[in-house]
């Protein structure tokens, strides 16, 4: 993997042809996604500014143009009629003022009336590396652009440490004030968020306080990509503690999580009514953020990047030097007290034809199991002999589905672990897995437990043992993101 200097890191783009040779090379890479949002060259990482905007839905994501590194942090911005097939747009913002001078970090949208907000933060560094970060907002021109106000919204609180980011906006209507919601770290190293209120997107912010969670106090060191919104009465926190150890995640530091509860934004309280949960048990899912401005009151839209901070994959080890990618967008529903996440509505439309089961993955598709009850083992991506692959063993008595990815040709983050368990609330009933180039997403007992993992099957792993007396049910699926070179 290459080794990168800070200013190879921080190079600014000044013509998009520097990049159009990196692009035909990437594309030419085995694990191009075909149904997964992907960077149009170098990394993807955190999702950012997602909105449904008369009738359109926004996203954009992190992007370092020039390999997979984290350094100078631009915004790329990405459309979709229905949330299922996506075109690329080019830079939605670009680290060009003095506060974003070294990134434009993560951050959210909303719509109101007929103007889509942005809200984002500007990582502004001294000559001496002096980190400011500043809440940056921008708007959405009528050329599809986004149009920076010339100064930030507000600076950093300086009772707090630098780690001040991800400003989540949400409109209250009891209150009408507009939230954002900021993650940030005390002085003393706890994570926490900080809450910002005004009753205009673009002026008279203040700040409110410091949300308070209690039993959370001291969890973590870093809350980074703060989400809340409230399904059918219940109001859901979802964020990504860091440099932390949880139990059950391995050497893992960075994880993504969410509280069940009840917010008052007079206290500026956070009640949960339990422990916190995983959003996603896979390896690799992290800075969830969800859709603003999704109809109705019973759902939200969610999308994650399927990554870590502090990992890599082997398609940096490339020519081309990319990696990343989004998960699929999900649905998010409370259901008697319990957060359940399914694919989307429609995304059977992707199907193509259905196969007969005959122990052989195409690289797009989509496989739906009916387990037969008691203990069940499934193997994605084995050898011809049935050998090796990414392995499930659940245990019917004690209700977890253990997956170890150990057995796979191309082996990575081993430091991290391999071998992680999802949790069951009911015996295992079904799967529904989503596997692309290099992606595998599984949904059980129709969205209790989540989980989701790179996984880069070589030229010999394309096939798929299930325990006796299964139900298997297996779709070829068609693309859905156009992978061409727009910047």
């Amino acid at each position: 993997m290459k080794e990168w200097t800070r200013d190879e890191r921080y190079k600014v783009l000044n013509d998009p042809e520097e990049l159009r040779d990196l692009h035909e090379r990437t594309t030419h890479s085995p694990y191009r996604q075909r149904c997964h949002i992907q960077p149009v060259t170098g990394l993807s990482s955190d999702p950012n500014g997602f909105a449904l905007h008369r009738g359109t839905w926004h996203l954009c994501y992190q992007w370092c143009p020039w390999g997979a590194v984290h350094g100078l942090k631009y915004w790329y911005h990405v459309t979709s009629p229905d949330l299922i097939h996506w075109r690329n747009a080019g830079i939605g913002l670009a680290p060009d003022r003095d506060y974003d001078n070294r990134g434009t970090h993560s951050g959210s949208a909303i719509s109101v009336g007929d103007k889509l907000y942005y809200f984002y933060t500007g990582n502004h560094r001294d000559p001496d590396w002096t980190r400011t970060p500043y809440t940056c907002a921008a708007v959405l021109n009528a050329g599809g652009k986004l149009e920076k106000l010339p100064e930030p919204l507000f600076g950093p609180r300086p009772d707090y440490s630098e780690h001040q980011r991800d400003p989540k906006v949400v409109w209250n209507g009891e209150k009408q004030k507009f939230y954002i919601f900021l993650g940030a770290q005390t002085a003393d190293g706890r994570g926490c968020v900080l809450i910002y209120e005004s009753p205009e997107p673009l002026q008279g912010w203040r700040f409110a306080g410091e949300l308070k969670v209690p039993g959370y106090e001291r969890f973590g060191g870093m809350w980074e990509c703060p989400y809340i919104v409230n399904l059918s009465g219940t109001d859901v926190l979802i964020f990504s503690p860091q440099y932390t150890k949880l139990p059950g995640r391995g050497e893992s530091t960075n994880h993504n999580v969410y509280l069940l509860g009840h917010m008052d934004y007079d206290s500026l309280t956070f009640t949960p009514e339990g422990p916190y949960r995983f959003l996603d048990y896979g390896f690799d899912f992290y800075a969830a953020q969800g859709a603003a401005n999704v109809p109705g009151g019973d759902r939200a839209i969610l999308i994650a990047w399927i990554g870590l901070p502090d990992n890599h994959y082997p398609t940096a080890d490339e020519d081309a030097d990319w990696e990343g990618s989004m998960s699929l967008p999900r649905q998010l529903r409370v259901r008697d007290g319990k957060l359940v996440q399914t694919p989307l509505e429609g995304i059977e439309t992707l199907r193509e034809a259905e196969l007969t089961p005959e122990g052989t993955l195409p690289e797009c598709c989509e496989l739906e199991l009916t387990a037969p009850g008691g203990d069940f083992e499934l193997n994605l991506f084995t050898r011809p002999d049935g050998s090796g692959g990414l392995r499930m063993r659940c245990d019917a008595e004690k209700k977890v589905c253990a997956f170890d990815k150990s057995g796979l040709d191309l082996r990575f983050n081993q430091n991290v672990g391999e071998a992680l368990d999802m949790p069951l609330e009911t015996p295992l009933k079904s799967l529904r897995i989503f596997i692309d180039r290099c992606s595998t997403e599984i949904f059980a007992n129709g969205g209790e437990a989540t989980f989701t993992a790179h996984t880069y099957p070589t030229e010999r792993e394309h096939g798929y043992t299930v325990s006796n007396g299964a139900g298997v049910r297996l779709w070829r699926l068609g693309a859905s993101v156009v992978d061409d070179f727009v910047v």
